[in-house]
């Protein structure tokens, strides 16, 4: 048995998820542009750098959209597969995601991206298996603003993984391989944790590590 693991911003997708659900807010109407865009790009950046305050960032990033009805929210989250991530959803990656499912590995998306915007995406992909960075409800279902449980976020990757497994009854160690492909620096802790990391679309500090450590880099997107 194999074990197979996509993160999806910038490894599936060639766009951030989370930061292109905030400018559609913005395009929605829920967020002021100016500021809201200016907070968002300042944490995009904080990502990048690899100092991101992942509370603060749900907090902030959800604020526009968690008190709305269910059905809105619902509606939003449909046009904003058809209009922004069907047009990101290229053959090359939804054709790796497929080459290992057709081999038989069990496959998971590992992201740090919160479930409200990439469960959908995932379905897309045509992968069941997500574990992305889970929001707190109130007795009501709303989300609060705060994560529930460990971030899927740098070392969170690694312990969400490994409660996943746990609860199938699997570890590390049951597997032939286990693969992982990413694209950021963000995700060293997963990518040594793995038997075989796959540095994919990697930026440059990543793209450095992996010529260091012999890894082999894809480049789905150019």
């Amino acid at each position: 048995m194999k074990l197979t693991l996509f993160d999806l911003d910038g490894t599936l997708i060639p766009q951030d998820s989370d930061h292109a659900f905030g400018e559609f807010a913005i395009a929605l109407g829920w967020a002021d542009a100016d500021a809201f865009r200016r907070r968002n790009d300042g944490f995009y950046a904080d990502y990048l750098a690899g100092r991101l305050d992942i509370d603060a960032y749900v907090d902030f990033a959800t604020a526009p959209w968690r008190a709305r009805p269910a059905a809105e929210l619902e509606a939003a989250s449909a046009r904003f597969l058809d209009q922004v991530v069907r047009p990101m959803l290229l053959p090359q990656a939804l054709a790796l995601v497929r080459r290992h499912q057709d081999a038989g590995d069990l496959v998971a998306i590992v992201t740090a991206t919160n479930e409200f915007v990439t469960r959908p995406i995932a379905r897309l992909f045509g992968v069941d298996e997500l574990i992305a960075t889970e929001l707190e409800r109130d007795a009501g279902g709303r989300v609060t603003g705060a994560i529930r449980g460990v971030p899927s976020f740098r070392e969170g990757k690694v312990a969400r993984l490994q409660a996943w497994l746990a609860q199938r009854g699997l570890a590390r160690a049951d597997f032939e391989t286990s693969t992982f492909y990413s694209d950021s620096t963000n995700d060293l802790p997963l990518l040594e944790w793995v038997t075989a990391p796959v540095a994919t679309n990697p930026g440059p500090a990543l793209e450095r590590i992996a010529d260091e450590r012999g890894w082999p880099v894809l480049k789905l997107f150019t």
